[in-house]
């Protein structure tokens, strides 16, 4: 796991690149490779790399390069499959330097070009120079578990993990795009390919990115296709093969040169990859938890000290308080380098510190496995809805109007939540895991946000945008539909975002073996009923592993990765919450009217359950004071 970074000039100017400022990129980016550094300058491209070593501890130095010094490349990630592919390229004649996975590639793109990127497996983004032809690709992994970033002008192409790499050269603006804040405030996160930096972009999963004589193209080369084979599946056959593969992916995703840990949730997904990963090895696997003051929500805890107790791990579990989670704020707001609502970010990021102390470099997750499996209840929820609407037919209407009185008759908050969703189409409310039509922000748009900046924003892009990835599995089953919807948004720029982004700012690899492409794929061949069966969450993966985890795991609630913001926000942050969103220089943005933001606190002070676009206006303010007004963070 690494960091990597680059410009390439364009349009055949005689600039070459500062190797001062690829250095540069190189030092805003230390945390995510602080083992080792290198850097290739050459005419118009320069590459730079942070190295964290996890393979070939000697000889791993980027960039790596090809017997005659034409190919340069540097590589951020895992490729799970490549001693397989080394003993190909070997037969073909390809002589290596390194044990790498990253050298794989070098020789791979030799043969195959731009093909070369279907043929690996893993967690990946690099950028290859190709001396000869003065091309440069640049590719992410199908799921986006690895970030990249780039500013094209028609002078020149920068690139980086990292956003705050791009910034470093000086001609690039730290500017906000304000109809993307509009995007941030309907998701609580930014999908899609945009930024809220203007003009800074993400390469999309399963895309690629080439240069070739001057002109930029960005190309797909994956997409997750929900396709039954012919004939259907037995349940039977396909709970063996889950094994299999998980077996496999696990096993894999093992492979590496320094100390391998767990991070365990007491959650279904965390426990099967616990219970794949002891099979794997002879050490005694490390794992680790994390709980919190008070008991202000579900404690996790209990649950992973049954998983660890059953695998034999040595354990390791640690508690944070709401002063810690205040010291971490401006860290966060760092680290994610764009606005994201994602208070058990700081949960994570508190534990893989944890992990670093005890000295493990890699973790490995059950991150993926409800998006793969349909594991949230929301899933459950949606899909009986749907079918109630189909039953109901044009009695759908008169039963949502029944269904809003009964709510604000009684306080039926379920009732409330599902009545204005009885007469919309799934298309035209599902928008993902955090947004639907009907969010305060939405719903009080007048009342918060000013005439000015209403200006700014399309209220229609939150539909707009979920209807994309909609109209490309139009002939899916409405559960085959969400999941699609989440894993081309929610999962890579909210969940692996941060997962990448936290566990990185302590300098550790997080691998998510459910991620694997293999397994996403066998899961999206998989009927419907295999994964949601009545009112069973992720059915055919419980069945899989009944033998292996413990049913008081199979059999609980799905909780997440619960952290008390609510009440934290609510009483111990209240003045830091007061003070900073009611501060003159917020509201000098021009983004939000005073009254607005004073009724939105009083209203979450005084028990409605305003937290999450609390936090979602702090972390933007934070977000603003560090990347817009370039004020240096005080990271505790």
């Amino acid at each position: 796991m690494c960091g990597i970074c680059g410009k390439l000039i364009l349009g055949g100017q005689p600039d070459c690149v500062d190797r001062g400022l690829i250095r540069s990129m190189m030092d805003s980016m230390r945390h995510r490779g602080p083992d080792d550094e290198g850097l290739y300058v050459s005419g118009s491209i320069g590459l730079g790399h942070r190295r964290l070593s996890i393979i070939d501890l000697a000889s791993g130095r980027q960039p790596i390069t090809n017997e005659d010094e034409t190919i340069w490349i540097v590589f951020n990630g895992e490729i799970y499959n490549y001693q397989e592919l080394t003993s190909l390229l070997v037969q073909r004649g390809h002589r290596y330097r390194t044990a790498t996975d990253t050298e794989v590639i070098v020789h791979l793109y030799e043969e195959f070009g731009e093909e070369c990127i279907s043929k690996l497996r893993g967690m990946y983004t690099f950028a290859l120079w190709d001396e000869k032809n003065k091309a440069l690709l640049i590719a992410r992994d199908r799921v986006g578990i690895k970030p990249l970033y780039y500013y094209a002008s028609d002078k020149a192409l920068i690139f980086a993990s990292e956003i705050k790499a791009i910034l470093a050269d000086p001609s690039v603006e730290a500017a906000v795009d304000l109809s993307i804040l509009g995007t941030y405030l309907s998701y609580l996160y930014t999908p899609g390919e945009k930024t809220v930096f203007k003009n800074i972009l993400k390469l999309s999963p399963g895309h690629f990115l080439s240069v070739k004589r001057g002109k930029v193209s960005v190309k797909q080369y994956w997409d997750l296709r929900f396709q039954k084979p012919p004939g259907g599946t037995n349940l039977a056959d396909a709970t063996d093969r889950l094994v299999e593969i998980l077996e496999t992916t696990v096993r894999d995703h093992m492979i590496s040169d320094v100390p391998v840990g767990v991070l365990l949730s007491g959650g279904m997904d965390s426990t099967a990859v616990l219970c794949f990963a002891v099979e794997q090895t002879d050490r005694k696997v490390s794992t680790f938890t994390i709980g919190f003051e008070r008991g202000l929500c579900t404690d996790e805890r209990p649950f992973a000290r049954m998983a660890a107790e059953r695998f034999g791990t040595k354990h390791h579990e640690m508690t944070i308080a709401p002063r810690d989670f205040v010291d971490c704020l401006p860290r966060y707001v760092w680290h994610m380098e764009e606005p994201v609502c994602e208070p058990p970010a700081i949960a994570l990021y508190y534990v893989s510190k944890l992990a670093k102390e005890q000295g493990v470099t890699v973790l490995i997750s059950g991150e993926g496995g409800d998006e793969a499996f349909a594991g949230y209840q929301n899933y459950r929820n949606l899909v009986w809805l749907e079918r109630i609407k189909g039953a109901l037919g044009p009695m759908a209407g008169p039963t949502s109007t029944v269904a809003a009185a009964l709510s604000s008759l009684y306080g039926f908050g379920k009732l409330a939540k599902y009545a204005p969703l009885m007469t919309l189409p799934l298309e035209k409310y599902y928008f993902g895991r955090t947004s639907n039509p009907f969010t305060y922000f939405s719903r009080n748009r007048d009342a918060l946000f000013t005439p000015e900046f209403l200006s700014h924003l399309d209220p229609d892009l939150p539909a707009n945008l979920a209807a994309q990835y909609f109209a490309l599995v139009t002939g899916s089953t409405h559960l085959d539909q969400m999941l699609y919807v989440d894993t081309k948004t929610w999962l890579p720029d909210d969940l692996l975002i941060k997962a990448d982004k936290m566990i990185m700012a302590n300098s550790l690899e997080l691998r998510v073996p459910f991620l694997d492409h293999q397994v996403l794929e066998f899961a999206a061949s998989l009927p419907v009923q295999y994964k949601l069966k009545g009112l069973t969450t992720k059915y055919i993966l419980k069945k899989a592993l009944s033998a292996r985890v413990p049913r008081e795991i199979r059999q609980r609630k799905k909780t997440g990765f619960p952290v008390p913001y609510v009440p934290w926000i609510r009483n111990d942050l209240k003045n830091m919450v007061w003070s900073i969103l009611t501060d003159s220089r917020t509201l000098q943005r021009g983004y939000f009217q005073k009254a607005g933001i004073e009724r939105l606190i009083d209203s979450n002070v005084n028990g409605h359950d305003r937290s999450k676009e609390i936090f979602s206006l702090l972390t933007l303010e934070l977000w603003h004071r560090m990347f817009i007004d370039r004020e240096q963070p005080v990271l505790r």
